[in-house]
C-alpha cells in the first residue's frame, strides 16, 4: 500500500510540497487539513470517538470527520471522501472557515495545520468505519459544553478549538 502524502503549506495555505503523512506529523510540518461538524435538523452534533489504534489521539472524541486532503483532490472533494470513509454518509458540506494550530502529542508527533471547517446536515444513523472510529454519539450543543467544561482531556485539541468558532456561527 502507498504511504499517504499531504499537502505542505505555508502560513497563507499556500501549497508549498508534499510529504509523507507521518514523517510531516514527525517533523512538524505545517499541512492542510479539514475537520468536518455535522448537524442533524434537532441542532445536535454528531461526535465520532476516534479508533483506539490511530497514529494519535486514539480513543478521544472529537467532530463528525476530520483528515487530510490528498496531493490531487480538492479539500471539498477529499471533505466528501474521508466523511464517506469514516461516517458511511455524505452530505452537502459549506465551508465556514480556517484556523492555524500547533500541538505537540507525547508521542512525539506534532500537528500543526491550517484546518479548514466545514458544516453539514445529516439525519439518518452513521454507518462508521471501525478502524476510523470506535463510536458516535448526536449531542446537543448545551450538553457538549458542559461536557467540555468537566473533562476537556476527553476530546481532540483541534476540536476543542473549532467548536468555539462553530458555537459563533450557530
Amino acid at each position: 500500500m502507498k504511504a499517504e502524502k499531504v499537502i505542505l503549506v505555508d502560513n497563507k495555505d499556500k501549497k508549498i510540497g508534499t510529504e509523507e503523512k507521518i514523517k510531516a506529523h514527525k517533523k512538524g510540518k505545517l499541512h492542510r487539513a479539514f475537520s468536518i461538524f455535522v448537524f442533524n435538523f434537532k441542532g445536535k452534533l454528531l461526535l465520532q470517538k476516534r479508533a483506539s489504534e490511530k497514529y494519535h489521539c486514539g480513543g478521544l472524541w472529537t467532530n463528525t470527520c476530520c483528515s487530510h486532503p490528498r496531493p490531487e483532490e480538492t479539500i471539498e472533494d477529499a471533505a466528501h471522501r474521508r466523511l464517506k470513509e469514516e461516517m458511511g454518509f455524505d452530505c452537502e458540506l459549506m465551508e465556514l472557515f480556517d484556523f492555524q494550530y500547533k500541538f505537540k502529542f507525547d508521542n512525539g508527533l506534532t500537528e500543526n495545520e491550517i484546518d479548514h471547517v466545514f458544516i453539514g446536515f445529516y439525519d439518518k444513523k452513521p454507518i462508521i468505519n471501525k478502524e476510523e472510529a470506535d463510536d458516535y454519539r448526536w449531542i446537543d450543543m448545551e450538553l457538549l459544553g458542559e461536557w467540555i467544561k468537566r473533562s476537556p482531556s476527553e476530546f481532540t485539541p483541534w476540536f476543542l478549538i473549532a467548536i468555539k468558532k462553530i458555537d459563533y456561527f450557530l
